[in-house]
């Protein structure tokens, strides 16, 4: 390796470790407490599991799939060490912040790889931009800990497909939605039966450790949890009440039982309602346009990156849920796309880097003045808002054209 290879490589190395560092800090900085999840939920959480309290997920039902609760419990036996120093709680925040950069150094190598070619260190540059714009939120979630297992997964397909569906697949055990790139993966890869046996029997695995734990009304408890929400005030749905909030025409309450702002306003139960219909039918469709385009001879790198985008940003645009986490989900498929198709990921990267910062500018940035339905925030969540439907809209183009076999 050259000497000016070999200091592109520090740079990048540095630039991540020291992106990570500064978004950690700014969580305890920025306001509407950023990391407030970790420290509010996920410690309580872990702390009563080991305890030998209520098991989330085992003894009580939880939004969550189960094995959400492992990161979790290991940031709090990391933190320990520290509580005489710092509190439970300074010391869980601090604990999950190492956690996360850790998890991700370990995909950013697997990333950059033994070669760190061009289009690997372009990748490299962008996840570290991403968390840069996307600020605390990029860490202090759940959300991040699938990032990359997502990243490494979607790495691995092709030269090792079974063991990237057994990380997509614990990926989705922890936070659905790397669900989507195991689906996209199977239509467009080349080993499917591989890939669906081993996903099955890593799901197989889960759900009998789960039983053995004592799960059994608790195992789905994540999907029936998710059924009784309302419409978040994030959503994209829910940007055309946030401007009838503005007359007072809706009204933006805080539910207690799910722990987030909601919409109420004549008619917000019928578009919630009608989103799940709406979020399989646009999942449905656009795996069958994946499918057809494999069964005709697309290849994996044109058709998987925008295959696997699409899918995510269905998740995220039909969802009844926004919140500013969910635009982590489309790190991973631009990182992806850089790498097995870099001349027409461009497009979908500069769409995503703006998506992040608009969400680091509403939350938490602006988020108490969005929450009384001040102009200049829900301007801003608009456009975040039509954003992504216009990427969702990139992606099914990309995919649609997607060149097969004459």
């Amino acid at each position: 390796m050259t000497s000016a290879r070999t200091g592109r490589l520090i740079a990048l190395w540095a630039m991540f470790l020291g992106v990570h560092a500064l978004v950690a800090v700014l969580g305890w900085i920025y306001p509407s407490q950023p990391m407030g999840d970790v420290v509010l939920v996920y410690e309580p959480w872990s702390a009563a599991a080991l305890g030998g309290g209520a098991i989330v997920g085992i003894t009580e039902q939880w939004v969550y799939p189960q094995l959400a609760l492992l990161p979790m419990l290991i940031a709090k036996l990391l933190s320990l060490p520290l509580v005489p120093m710092l509190g439970a709680s300074g010391a869980y925040l601090i604990a999950w912040a190492v956690l996360v950069t850790a998890l991700d150094a370990v995909a950013f190598g697997v990333l950059l790889g033994r070669t760190a070619s061009r289009p690997h260190r372009i990748a490299g540059w962008t996840w570290s931009a991403a968390l840069f714009l996307l600020g605390p939120i990029a860490m202090y979630r759940i959300d991040a800990v699938t990032v990359p297992l997502v990243v490494i997964g979607g790495l691995w397909l092709r030269k090792r497909p079974a063991v990237a569906a057994a990380l997509l697949t614990i990926g989705a055990w922890i936070k659905i939605w790397p669900g989507a790139l195991i689906v996209a993966a199977v239509l467009a890869g080349t080993m499917r039966m591989r890939m669906l046996l081993t996903a099955a029997a890593v799901t197989a695995g889960v759900v009998v450790l789960l039983f053995l734990l004592g799960a059994d009304g608790e195992l789905f408890g994540f999907l029936t949890e998710q059924t009784g929400r309302g419409l978040q005030i994030e959503a994209v749905a829910a940007t055309p009440f946030l401007w009838l909030a503005m007359t007072g025409s809706a009204r933006i309450e805080y539910s207690f039982d799910i722990l987030t702002f909601q919409i109420a306003a004549a008619g917000a139960d019928v578009v919630t309602a009608l989103l799940t219909p709406l979020m399989i039918v646009a999942v449905l469709a656009i795996a069958l346009i994946g499918s057809i385009k494999a069964m005709r001879g697309a290849s994996f790198p044109r058709l998987f990156p925008p295959l696997a985008l699409a899918l995510v940003s269905a998740l995220i645009v039909t969802n009844k849920v926004g919140s500013p986490q969910f635009q982590t989900w489309l790190i991973a498929p631009v990182l992806l796309w850089i790498v097995f198709d870099r001349t027409r990921a461009r497009v979908p990267v500069v769409v995503v880097l703006l998506l992040c910062a608009l969400t680091c500018l509403i939350y938490p940035l602006s988020y108490d003045a969005l929450l009384r339905a001040e102009l200049v925030p829900v301007l801003l969540l608009s456009a975040r808002n039509i954003l992504l439907i216009v990427l969702l809209a990139i992606g099914i183009r990309a995919l649609v054209r997607v060149p097969v076999k004459p």
